[in-house]
């Protein structure tokens, strides 16, 4: 999958830098936003429309009283020297005088209503432009979000968080924005550029075509560096994702950076990403004025033709002063589009890129979901049954392969094997994280698949390695899965992962904030809370992910005890190095290479004196010293010498 850069998804972020621009996608995108703040609030959008249009009107009218008022000026000037030529009585000019004035006054009055009716419909406009994209943001905000909590894990294995953090922030704003600053403004411009010029034209084609002289430099201009701020926009948003990612690495590794004293690097690493981006905001930049001071230098000469050109045909007494007055203020309302112009190309010119990054994850179609009309698990056996299954994350390299077993209510299955055999795979399986590659997992005879995701992942709880936990009280994330869980239940919950008497001792008790992931327990603490959660709920079937990895042996031994019996009525999964933590299973299963190589009981695997014998010899140190490795070298060689 590529992204609308030309960068697939997932690849090295320098490959990004260097992006192709598909010229093809940049109106679809226009397009969607616009639609998209339509749909938002169709009758806000209509009125800001409204007033930007009358705002705009009442712009148009100022030249038209500013001219005739320009020639009355010059009227009451020739009318006061022909009077005192012919001396005319200083009653009757006093009352000449009287009248101008009082003409001038009245167009006065009509260019401040009309200035201020600007004014108003202006700052109307802006408003409700305003609230229109913020509008447009919430909403992109939740569908993004939203779209993130229904992506399968495979996406998210293959792109980084930063990236997405990015995306959902500083591109969301990019996309905003343009509905304020490029869909409300091209709308006024349009309307500018078309009335001013056809003023211009019924003026005086010729001078209209003199002061238009700037509009094929301006074209090519702005299409040349709408172009390239778009690939500036590219770069600008792929290096924040570097920022970010490496800021949140940073963040999350805290004690690991200072363990090993790289401040100085991870200072020099995020130096160098803060560099390049301001090297690339230093560009973008440079392409804006460049763009302003070419067309603006364009604008003026065209000026200076229509000055030159009109005061000769003033002195001539073609053309009087008020019309040439109207002509150049009609110049001057086009000259505001103009400057115009550039901040839509740059508010496109982002718009395209960040809503280009945007939607593509909004378009994203979820690799792991609800087939159409799919009924909820209505388990009644409660039997988990593999078939055959195969799995793997990329093509051609299988994780797992030919996998079968059954595990139902009240039996413990266990599952050991050497790091990337496939345990945690299977676990991820169960809930439908993944969807396996061949054969089928089902629940009482029905494939997961046919099923909701909701009803599934309620009846399969999950308790991973990693004991992720909020920055919230011990209370909420105990019961996370169940936020209305009565207290006796998350009491039960942490009694059973034996934790109970260490929250009680808290000085806030099951109100403790237990900081950011957790950062205020230890390792085993969080393993035993992270439990805790996964006993609340009070799911069909429990998974335990080498989720005791991190306590101590006589601790692990009360947490068994304890979720035996909240696990008798259960079909149960656990998964462990130790084999401590599963030799009560009814079944255990021995991975290797993603192939089940030995099952059966403790005792059955033991009397075959294979792989879980030597794994079982190694942890109870009968041959103190001797590895995995070695066992197996030795049981061969004395296999082969019989």
């Amino acid at each position: 999958m590529s992204d609308s850069q030309g960068a697939p998804l997932g690849a090295p972020l320098n490959e990004a830098l260097r992006p192709e621009i598909d010229v093809k996608a940049m109106p679809h995108i226009i397009r969607r936003i616009v639609l998209l703040g339509f749909k938002v609030d169709p009758v806000q959008v209509g009125l800001a429309m409204a007033s930007s249009l009358g705002a705009a009107v009442a712009g148009l009218i100022v030249p038209r009283l500013f001219g005739p008022a320009v020639d009355q000026v010059a009227a009451l000037l020739k009318a006061h020297n022909h009077a005192q030529a012919i001396h005319m009585p200083a009653a009757q000019q006093a009352l000449l005088e009287t009248s101008s004035i009082h003409a001038l006054w009245i167009a006065a009055a009509m260019i401040v209503v009309a200035t201020s009716i600007q004014g108003v419909l202006t700052g109307v406009g802006g408003y409700n432009g305003e609230r229109v994209s913020q509008k447009v943001a919430y909403v992109l905000r939740l569908d993004y979000f939203r779209q993130l909590q229904r992506l399968s894990f495979g996406f998210h294995d293959k792109i980084h968080s930063g990236d997405l953090i990015t995306r959902g922030m500083i591109d969301l704003e990019g996309t905003r924005m343009f509905i304020q600053n490029g869909m409300m403004m091209s709308l006024t411009l349009v309307l500018l550029l078309v009335v001013a010029t056809f003023m211009m034209f019924a003026a005086d084609p010729i001078m209209a075509l003199l002061a238009l002289t700037f509009v094929p430099i301006r074209i090519f201009t702005l299409g040349r560096v709408g172009f390239l701020l778009r690939i500036a926009w590219m770069r600008v948003q792929t290096l924040m994702s570097i920022l970010t990612l490496t800021m949140e690495e940073n963040l999350q590794g805290i004690r690991v950076v200072r363990s090993f004293a790289s401040t100085v690097f991870e200072m020099a690493k995020f130096d160098k990403a803060a560099t390049e981006a301001l090297s690339e905001a230093y560009k973008r930049i440079l392409l804006r004025m460049r763009a302003m001071r070419t067309t603006t230098l364009a604008f003026y000469m065209s000026q200076a033709l229509v000055l030159w050109y009109g005061g000769h045909k003033v002195v001539a007494g073609t053309m009087s002063p008020g019309r040439l007055t109207e002509f150049i203020l009609y110049l001057n309302i086009l000259q505001g589009p103009v400057r115009q112009v550039i901040m839509i190309v740059m508010s496109a010119a982002r718009a395209t890129t960040c809503g280009g990054r945007l939607f593509e994850i909004l378009d994203v179609v979820p690799a792991i979901a609800d087939k159409p009309n799919a009924p909820a698990l209505k388990p009644t056996a409660g039997v988990l049954r593999f078939e055959h299954v195969d799995f793997e994350y990329d093509p051609g390299a299988p994780v797992l392969t030919d996998i079968s077993f059954e595990v139902g209510r009240g039996k413990t299955l266990g599952i050991v094997g050497p790091p990337g055999s496939g345990k945690s795979t299977i676990a991820n399986l169960v809930p439908r994280f993944y969807d396996v590659t061949a054969g089928a997992i089902t629940i009482d005879g029905v494939d997961i698949r046919d099923v909701t995701l909701a009803s599934l992942r309620e009846y399969v709880g999950l308790v991973q390695q990693e004991a992720f936990l909020f920055d919230s009280t011990v209370t909420n994330n105990v019961a996370y899965a169940d936020p209305w869980a009565e207290d006796d239940r998350i009491v039960g919950a942490t009694k059973t992962a034996q934790l109970h008497e260490y929250i009680d001792h808290l000085p806030g008790g099951y109100g403790t904030r237990v900081g950011e992931r957790g950062v205020a327990l230890s390792g085993g603490q969080r393993q035993r809370m992270s439990i805790a959660r996964g006993v609340v709920p009070g799911p069909g079937i429990m998974i335990f992910d080498d989720s005791t990895a991190a306590i101590d042996a006589v601790t692990e031994k009360r947490v068994r005890d304890a979720l035996a019996e909240a696990t008798k009525a259960k079909a149960t999964i656990i998964i462990a190095h130790r084999l401590s933590s599963l030799m009560h299973a009814d079944e255990i299963i021995l991975l290797e290479e993603g192939r089940i190589v030995e099952r059966g009981t403790h005792a059955e695997l033991l009397a075959l004196g294979g792989e879980y014998f030597d794994l079982y010899s190694l942890q109870t140190r009968t041959e103190q010293g001797l590895s995995v490795a070695d066992a197996k070298i030795r049981r061969k060689v004395t296999e082969a010498a019989e």
